[in-house]
């Protein structure tokens, strides 16, 4: 039996004007967190609102493995709320984000992810909770379509290498699937100058009225 908790929503007294969550998706190496980078930096320029969060960023703490909590909190509170890779670790790495990502549009930034967020329909949950507390123009998901041959070339951390040889399982691509998305409000092809993809991004962002 789930124990039921006692919690009531309160409305905040200020109202402020949204920002969005513009979500960046595809596999490792494809350039998701350089393009949103890039994309941050154009908006300082700007002089907007913004804020990258990043998915090995993330695994540092909000969503520590087992390895890193046990030394501070023990074994047992480290087995109960660390997060590996499994695949319902990974949906709830990006519940955890798609969270923080409201909270942040809520507060009328612009708040940038970079995830490999591997499952369509994890991605489809994040984007019905930030729709349902503003609206459509509030989620975008950013498509970072870069083929797997590019990114095993590029293979920054090495994972590519390791998964093939065997030393990493259920890595996304290799031997764990990866759900491009279907509908992807910006499509960006991967093997593109960087500050070219982000050019898209930005633009994209002004078309829906999300730049001040």
């Amino acid at each position: 039996m789930v124990e039921k908790t006692l919690v009531t929503w309160h409305d905040q007294t200020v109202q402020r004007p949204r920002g969005c969550v513009v979500w960046f998706t595809g596999l490792s190496g494809s350039g998701k967190s350089t393009v949103a980078n890039c994309v941050d930096a154009k908006l300082f320029e700007l002089n907007q609102n913004s804020f990258v969060l990043d998915g090995d960023n993330i695994r540092h703490g909000l969503s520590a493995s087992a390895e890193i909590l046990a030394p501070i909190f023990g074994d047992a509170f480290a087995k109960r709320f660390g997060l590996g890779f499994a695949a319902e670790d990974r949906t709830e790495n990006i519940r955890r984000i798609g969270c923080v990502g409201e909270i942040l549009c809520g507060t009328g930034m612009l708040a940038l992810t970079a995830f490999v967020s591997p499952y369509r329909k994890d991605r489809d949950l994040v984007r019905k909770m930030v729709v349902a507390a503003g609206g459509d123009v509030d989620f975008v998901e950013v498509f970072v379509d870069t083929p797997i041959e590019i990114c095993e070339q590029r293979d920054p951390k090495g994972l590519y290498k390791k998964a093939r040889a065997g030393q990493i399982k259920g890595f996304t691509g290799i031997d764990a699937p990866y759900e491009a998305p279907l509908n992807p409000e910006v499509h960006l092809q991967g093997d593109l100058p960087v500050a070219q993809l982000a050019d898209e991004v930005v633009a994209y962002l002004r078309s829906i009225d999300k730049l001040k």
